[in-house]
């Protein structure tokens, strides 16, 4: 368990830091199910990372009431079904720095 989690992570750090966007597909738990949560590691001053809806996400647009997590070190509890983060940072997004994640 700890092993494929911690892939995960390195996946998903890995995704923020390319310009360039693509799918992957994790499967994470087993027929019981239990929660899954996704650790954003990232330089502080320079970004943050917003939880948009699937119209922010493709726009590239965080709203005014959007939680938006600033530490560096944030870990984020997924939600069953879809969710979006963005780093809110002018241009990040638009330059891929975005991340869709399906939880099933």
């Amino acid at each position: 368990m700890g092993q494929e989690g911690g892939s995960a992570m390195i996946w998903l750090t890995l995704l923020l830091c390319f310009q360039s966007s693509f799918a992957a597909t994790f499967m994470v738990g087993d027929a019981s199910g239990w929660g899954f949560s996704v650790k954003f590691k990232y330089n502080r001053p320079n970004h943050d990372v917003a939880v948009v809806d699937k119209d922010g996400y493709e726009a590239c647009y965080v709203a005014d009431d959007a939680q938006v997590f600033e530490t560096g070190d944030d870990l984020i509890t997924l939600q069953q079904g879809h969710n979006y983060f963005v780093c809110g940072f002018p241009g990040h997004c638009n330059n891929g720095m975005k991340i869709a994640v399906t939880a099933t």
